[in-house]
């Protein structure tokens, strides 16, 4: 599967270039032979939260256009994710589109971010992200999801073999990105591709470094700060492999992990 990834920066709360600059990456990645493409968190409005109202989807704008581009060039899309607004309030929220068009999941983040006001502004998601393409399993995460590793491993357990990050992660805390997706890797025994902007917004710097991880933990992609499109060319046997090495899921405990999780909880 050879995989695009697009490490873009984000107009602050201008829907329309926004839209106009995936368009264009979209179309280099499939002139380049792509067979995924993969787009940052956000990527419609940035984090212009307190504009949600006028500025987020509430119209299926985004879902159209990535339907209609992945028919007509024959790609699946992990459209990242977008601000959306929907009847009970805003979310953001990753569309992921196969090939023929059709849309094979609507992951709403599950996890908010406090620093950056999520709780305040957007709604929680309570799905856990899992799609299929080509009759294989993926996952699909949104930034911050990555700090909470049962939500990961929840994902591998039913059967993940790739995870996609989409992320606006800020340099400050780049270090973090780069240990945790490896860890997330590593700990489950699958492929991580993650992709994070670069650029700034009114109130951060946003770090880049989009990364495929393998199974194994090799970095196989590190866009660092260049933007554009960095691409992977990955073989999900690979997994196989790796977890016949180490049978880390079959040596799992999981009478042994809810019996101390009950404890926990009465002592709390």
């Amino acid at each position: 599967m050879k995989i695009a990834c697009v490490q873009m920066d984000i107009a602050f709360g201008e829907p329309e270039q926004n839209y106009r600059q995936v368009v264009d990456y979209l179309t280099e990645a499939a002139s380049n032979g792509a067979e995924t493409i993969v787009l940052p968190e956000m990527w419609n409005t940035g984090y212009a939260l307190t504009e949600l109202e006028t500025l987020a989807d509430s119209t299926n704008r985004t879902v159209e256009l990535l339907k209609g581009f992945a028919k007509e060039h024959a790609v699946n899309i992990v459209g990242g994710s977008v601000s959306t607004k929907k009847a009970d309030g805003f979310y953001n929220t990753m569309f992921v589109v196969d090939k023929t068009g059709e849309l094979v999941s609507e992951y709403d983040k599950a996890h908010r971010f406090g620093l950056m006001d999520e709780h305040i502004h957007l709604e929680e998601g309570d799905s856990l992200g899992l799609f299929e393409l080509e009759n294989i399993a993926f996952g699909g995460v949104i930034c911050y999801d990555i700090r909470f590793p049962e939500w990961i491993r929840a994902q591998a357990l039913n059967g993940a073999k790739l995870i996609f990050v989409s992320a606006e992660w800020p340099e400050a805390r780049i270090d973090h990105w780069r240990i945790l997706l490896q860890a997330r890797a590593i700990e489950n025994q699958c492929f991580i591709v993650a992709v994070n902007r670069i650029g700034s917004d009114p109130n951060n710097e946003f770090g880049g470094s989009t990364m495929a991880i393998a199974p194994w933990g090799e970095v196989r992609l590190d866009m660092k700060k260049e933007e554009g499109i960095g691409y992977v060319e990955i073989d999900l046997a690979e997994v196989g492999e790796v977890r016949k090495r180490i049978p880390v899921f079959d040596d799992r405990r999981e009478k042994l992990y809810e019996k101390f999780k009950k404890q926990i909880d009465t002592l709390q």
